[in-house]
């Protein structure tokens, strides 16, 4: 395995980690009224372009760390819309 690709696996895990954090706090509290459910779903469609393009170009480390990402990121989105408050201040679950 060449250092570039080895520096694409680095940074892929990194930046797809990030969003382990967030998931966990999402969960565990079932709140997220501060998180934009529009925001998530653009930002997936984007994931879903480099996932594309990775697989075009046929480089893994694109393609993983989409992949990962993506799976985050949805699991942000969904839970987003399920633990959104009503208006009477409860989660719509």
């Amino acid at each position: 395995m060449s250092l570039v690709t080895l520096i694409g696996f680095g940074a892929a895990t990194l930046t797809t980690i990030s969003f382990l954090p967030q998931v966990i706090k999402i969960w565990k509290s079932r709140q997220a009224d501060d998180l934009s459910p529009l925001s998530f779903g653009i930002f997936c469609g984007g994931l879903i372009l480099w996932l594309v393009y990775g697989i075009i170009l046929q480089d893994l480390p694109i393609i993983f760390a989409n992949i990962i990402t993506l799976s985050l990121a949805i699991a942000i989105l969904v839970m987003t819309i399920l633990f959104r408050k009503s208006p009477s201040g409860k989660a719509s679950e």
